[in-house]
């Protein structure tokens, strides 16, 4: 099957880089910052390997995640979303990659050890299926003919036959439909070709695969893996008027009706420049999508659930704190929170406390009593834990335990000078911040200070 790219309509054929420079442009608003999930160990033949620790990561400006060659097979689609760049009505350079380009880009990016494995999209090309065919004999190719043992992320196309997605998902480590909005009528009014039912099947078939694959594991250990990363979804932000309540009740959803491995919020951006789509003055809105990204957090790893967080009544998170800070404040009836005797579980909603500095506070409270001191070093941090906790019955200082007195201290600028770099005293101090030492500071005596020559 041989495709060839082209530019804006016309017959003049495109070199490698020139496809190369187009797709990877189009393809940065899908988003892939995830390792693998994946356990596998180079076999001495083939290229790569895939550990637990998944891919290198490295990040961009706005804090976006770029560690995997991020592609499309092609940038030519067949609909017509309005918030899409690569929209059928846009007079935009297209082109399409072949199997074997994709390939060799791979491989060689690899080799040059610029990549630890490939994120492959795609727009939709004549139809859902041909499209999937081309992704699943490039992602074949890959593993049989050039021997590619890295980390493969692809894209599920909705409405592609199942047989090609479960063919796929024996290739690939992880796999991902894209909800594209948090909701039907939003999807219904911005992109009227898609359907959310065609979104959700191949999400269950995933699902499903797997389920049954992991089933299959257990009676037979070298069967072949079935999507072992997991799958994931995004959703774009701001394009429509969902609440942030209404987005983290869908993502709960979608975590316990699909068992999804993560779902990644993308802060809408009006490439279009369509009147009919909102166009913030101040930008993408990227501290919303940070926002739900630690509210997605604490559904997946701190035991909380969506209603929790927000409800109808106060739909928004508060940009000014983190959700989880956000939440203690508007339930001081729980706190402070005795850290010698309160439960693990109770310990993970205090702000400032994790998964791995809960743990170590369990694990070392079986053996003495923890002081502000020791949770300094077991990693809590207490600039903003203090408010909230007590040590033997006792807070670190005098605290009015009221919403507003304690979210003055947290947003205040004098919280970041009254605890330093490590989250305990009330001031570092230094040797040349005296405002009355009037004395110019000779730099060479600074350095025998610091080494410890004087």
């Amino acid at each position: 099957m041989q495709v060839i790219g082209y530019n804006a309509g016309c017959s003049k054929e495109l070199n490698l880089m020139e496809k190369l420079g187009i797709l990877t442009d189009a393809a940065k608003y899908d988003v892939a910052c995830t390792s693998s999930g994946v356990e596998r160990k180079g076999d001495g033949k083939s290229i790569g390997n895939c550990v637990s620790a998944g891919i290198c990561h490295s990040f961009a400006g706005d804090g976006r995640c770029i560690s995997l060659l991020k592609i499309l097979l092609t940038n030519e689609c067949i609909y017509d979303c309005k918030y899409c760049l690569n929209r059928c009505s846009n007079d935009v350079p297209r082109a399409t990659f072949t199997p074997d380009e994709i390939c060799h880009l791979t491989m060689e990016f690899y080799r040059r050890n610029y990549i630890e494995g490939l994120f492959l999209s795609s727009g939709i090309i004549q139809s859902p299926s041909f499209t999937m065919e081309l992704i699943y004999l490039t992602i074949l190719k890959l593993r049989t003919v050039y021997h590619f043992n890295g980390y493969i992320h692809v894209k599920a196309i909705p409405g592609a036959d199942a047989e090609l997605i479960r063919q796929t998902g024996f290739l690939a480590d992880r796999m991902s439909v894209n909800l594209e909005l948090p909701t039907a009528e939003g999807l219904k009014n911005l992109a009227p070709n898609k359907h959310r039912k065609n979104i959700l099947t191949p999400m269950r078939q995933i699902q499903n695969g797997i389920t049954a694959n992991q089933n299959e594991l257990v009676l037979y250990k070298h069967a072949p893996k079935f999507v072992a990363g997991g799958q994931s979804t995004q959703m774009i932000i701001g394009a429509t008027p969902e609440t942030d309540y209404q987005i983290m009740s869908v993502a709960q959803g979608l975590y316990n009706k699909f068992e999804l491995k993560r779902v990644f919020y993308s802060a809408f951006v009006n490439v279009n420049h369509d009147s009919t789509l909102p166009s913030p003055v101040s930008g993408p809105p990227l501290l919303r999508e940070h926002r739900l990204y630690q509210a997605d957090w604490l559904l997946r790893f701190y035991g909380f659930q969506a209603n929790e967080l927000l409800d109808e009544s106060r739909p928004f998170f508060n940009v000014m704190l983190d959700p989880k800070e956000d939440w203690a404040v508007r339930h001081l009836e729980l706190f402070p929170v005795e850290i010698n005797k309160a439960p693990y579980a109770v310990l993970l909603r205090v702000p400032g406390i994790g998964v791995t500095s809960a743990q170590r506070i369990m694990r070392a409270r079986r053996s003495a009593k923890l002081s502000f001191a020791d949770l300094r070093k077991i990693g809590v941090v207490l600039k903003r834990a203090v408010y909230f906790i007590t040590c033997e019955g006792r807070t670190m200082y005098p605290i009015h335990l009221s919403e507003d007195s304690i979210v003055r201290e947290l947003t205040s600028s004098q919280n970041r000078i009254r605890f330093g770099s490590d989250g305990m005293t009330y001031k570092q101090m230094s040797l040349f911040d005296d405002e009355k030492f009037q004395i110019p500071i000779d730099p060479f005596e600074q350095y025998r200070t610091v080494v410890g020559q004087i």
